[in-house]
């Protein structure tokens, strides 16, 4: 019976794709049948993982039922391995892979963001007689070093003094005042930064310490230079071992002249042995990150500004003077992807929003829903069932994804034009990006990583030694779930074994 099914569901699929080019709605259900007939309707294996994975499992501490995954052959589309496949689980940044090829598949991977700018007024022997307008769009890559081209163009349009203001517009996104540390309580950590229609450069901050052994004490730096804000440039140094030396700082975050106007010090020491180290923090004070940032760029740039960095509305119905360009898509993908990035994700699934209506500013409630109707689409509603989307970047609580889900859509990803940009995004096992500290699948695999307290997850593509390239979705729900790493790594070299045959 099930093979009679089958074959209809093929004939079926045959028949919407040949008359896909009709419409959208036949090219949806060319796509769900496809995926039902190429994966069959394989039950819940019953069957136990590999005995190195169960005993990397008891070693951490964690029970088999923690763990769920999928492996299935790329080419033929057959499963051979599963362990609770059907399971909702928290897959931590493994969300970023719906997000990322939701947007390659709904944008494109040449797809830029535009950030217009507008001179408003007359420009005379290097002075504007009027403000700088910067309306935000979303770039995810707007970071300090392309901020300075921007700004450059604006000087090679021959301005060297604003009397006005320069004046940001960031409505082309709505997002909550959330306080960045909701989530874990850690607001200087990077990867709890805010999205923003105008976010410049992550929000973060770098300082680094260079010991002066001569002087007794490490001179510190810091990337960008933020006007009105207070940092202490010299930190003494301390003998002994380079341990934790970020808590041997003592670092203080508190507030300097006034509300906007940050001042860090540092009460401790920096241990000599360390050597040159450098430290990456959200800004303390993000309200006016982005303010602080462009005018101490302009003035270090060696403008002048008259008036202040503020927020207000961009011109109206008025061509703006020129338009930064964003790197494409593919490339912002790749950094959102190869290193995790949060923020760089959240961009990027409410700009799917703000494509999806221009109109209105994106909120991150339209972005979920965009990217759950994404799902829905591609791997049909029945397979999508029990699916839940905190967000875009995976930073979430009440996220869910099971690993068949995940499996399929790497399946049918894998067979669309954007196949080469998604793969080429993902971290190289034991090589590069989130990925390099593995041991199993060095150079074979291209693995998308997911950690949170108590998620660890692993999903993407295996190339196994007889050359058979395997899809592979993993993840651990335990209070213990990162300590079972090697579980996953243990299944990844399973799956680039020779020959993987289906558990007994």
């Amino acid at each position: 019976m099930v093979a009679m099914l089958r074959t209809l569901f093929v004939a079926r699929a045959a028949a919407a794709c040949r008359c896909a080019w009709l419409n959208a709605a036949a090219l949806r259900r060319c796509a769900t049948l496809i995926t039902l007939a190429g994966l069959g309707f394989a039950s819940e294996s019953h069957a136990q993982p590999p005995d190195e994975v169960r005993s990397a499992l008891r070693q951490a501490g964690v029970p088999d039922e923690a763990l769920a995954f999928v492996v299935v052959d790329l080419a033929s589309r057959r499963t051979l391995l599963e362990w609770q496949p059907a399971r909702p689980m928290n897959p931590a940044s493994l969300a970023k892979l719906v997000t990322t090829q939701a947007a390659l598949e709904r944008l494109g991977p040449a797809f830029t963001w535009a950030t217009p700018v507008w001179l408003q007024g007359a420009v005379n022997d290097g002075v504007l007689d009027g403000s700088l307008h910067i309306k935000g769009s979303g770039d995810p890559k707007l970071v300090h070093e392309r901020l300075w081209l921007l700004l450059r163009r604006v000087m090679q349009l021959g301005v060297r003094e604003i009397r006005g203001d320069i004046v940001l517009d960031g409505s082309a996104f709505a997002v909550s005042d959330t306080p960045p540390g909701e989530f874990d309580g850690e607001s200087l950590r990077p990867y709890n930064v805010r999205p923003s229609a105008l976010l410049l450069n992550y929000g973060a901050v770098v300082y680094t310490f260079t010991p002066d052994a001569a002087t007794g004490a490490a001179r510190v730096s810091v990337e960008p230079a933020l006007a009105r804000s207070e940092v202490d440039r010299t930190v003494p140094l301390a003998t002994g071992p380079c341990n934790d030396w970020r808590g041997a700082l003592d670092a203080r975050f508190g507030q300097g002249a006034s509300a906007s106007e940050p001042r860090v010090r540092f009460a401790g020491r920096y241990p000599l042995a360390c050597g040159e180290q450098s430290w990456a923090l959200a800004d303390a004070h993000p309200a006016s990150y982005e303010q602080r940032l462009l005018e101490g760029l302009w003035r270090e740039m060696g403008g002048t500004l008259l008036g202040r960095v503020r927020e207000g509305p961009a011109p109206v119905g008025v061509k703006p003077s020129f338009e930064h360009r964003s790197p494409p898509l593919a490339e912002v993908v790749r950094d959102i992807n190869k290193f995790s990035n949060n923020v760089m994700a959240e961009q990027l699934s409410l700009t799917l929003a703000r494509e999806a209506a221009p109109s209105v500013p994106a909120t991150p409630e339209a972005a979920r829903a965009g990217l759950l109707r994404w799902v829905n689409e591609r791997a049909g509603v029945a397979a999508a069932a029990g699916t839940v989307l905190g967000n875009g970047s995976g930073l979430s609580r009440e996220t869910r994804l099971s690993p068949r889900l995940l499996a399929r859509l790497l399946v049918l990803a894998h067979a669309t034009p954007t196949m080469p940009e998604l793969m080429a995004s993902l971290p190289v096992a034991a090589v590069d990006g989130t990925t390099r500290g593995m041991r199993s699948g060095a150079g074979r695999a291209h693995l998308k990583t997911g950690s949170l307290r108590d998620v660890y997850g692993l999903a993407g593509y295996v190339l196994a030694a007889d050359g058979r390239r395997l899809v592979i979705a993993a993840m651990i729900n335990h209070a213990q779930a990162n300590a079972a790493r090697p579980a996953l790594e243990a299944l990844v070299q399973w799956a680039s074994s020779s020959t993987p045959a289906r558990a007994p």
